[in-house]
C-alpha cells in the first residue's frame, strides 16, 4: 500500500520541552489515515480501523451481529508501539485521555471491556479473542521492545479528538498530545 504523506506537526512536551513529531499519512487506494508519534527513539503508530473492519473480525469471532455493532462503532485503531531508543519505556493506558470540545473521557481499556463482555451473549473464546487483540492497558518496554493491538477511543465514527499521553522514559515522565485524530468513518 503506498501512503501519501500530509503534514508533520512539531509538538512541545510538557516535561522537559523536547520536540516530537507527528506524521499523518493516508492510504492512496484506501482512505485510511495513519498518525504516527515519535520521540527519542519511541513510536507510537495509529491506523484507522473501519467500524465494518472490526464488525468482521468480531463475527468471526463468534460475537452476535448487534454486539459486533456496538462494539465497532467506538472507534477503534490499530496500533504499534516501539521502543527503538536506547531508555526503557513505561505506560498506563489509564492515564492517556481522549479530549474533544473541551471534555476529557478515559480510552475504552481492556478492563472496560472484560466488564462490559461479561454481561453480553458473546462465547467466552470471541471475549477472549477481543481481550488479546486490544493493547495491554500497562506496559514495560525495554529498549527493542515492542507490541501492537487495538486501542479503542469511545467515540462514534467520523469524530475527531486530541489524545494526550502520559508515559515515563527511563523514569522521567513525558507528557504530551497527538493532536486531531480521526475516528474512521462508517461506510
Amino acid at each position: 500500500m503506498r501512503l501519501v504523506y500530509l503534514s508533520v506537526l512539531p509538538l512541545i512536551l510538557l516535561a522537559g520541552f523536547t520536540s516530537a513529531a507527528v506524521t499523518v499519512e493516508v492510504g492512496e487506494n484506501t482512505g485510511l489515515r495513519t498518525w504516527q508519534w515519535s520521540h527519542e527513539g519511541i513510536s507510537l503508530r495509529l491506523v484507522q480501523r473501519l467500524p465494518d473492519q472490526t464488525r468482521a473480525y468480531l463475527q468471526g469471532r463468534g460475537f452476535p451481529p448487534e454486539a459486533a455493532d456496538k462494539i465497532a462503532t467506538t472507534c477503534f485503531f490499530g496500533t504499534m508501539f516501539r521502543n527503538d531508543g536506547t531508555l526503557p519505556l513505561d505506560f498506563d493506558l489509564n492515564t492517556w485521555k481522549v479530549a474533544q470540545t473541551g471534555k476529557e473521557t478515559a480510552m475504552l481499556v481492556r478492563e472496560h471491556w472484560k466488564t462490559y463482555l461479561e454481561e453480553s451473549a458473546a462465547p467466552k473464546a470471541a471475549r477472549i479473542a477481543l481481550h488479546w487483540s486490544l493493547m495491554p492497558t500497562q506496559q514495560h518496554f525495554q529498549p527493542g521492545d515492542y507490541n501492537w493491538g487495538m486501542m479503542v477511543f469511545g467515540l462514534p465514527p467520523g469524530e475527531s479528538f486530541d489524545l494526550h499521553m502520559q508515559l515515563t522514559l527511563g523514569g522521567k515522565p513525558i507528557v504530551t498530545t497527538i493532536p486531531g485524530l480521526q475516528c474512521p468513518p462508517e461506510n
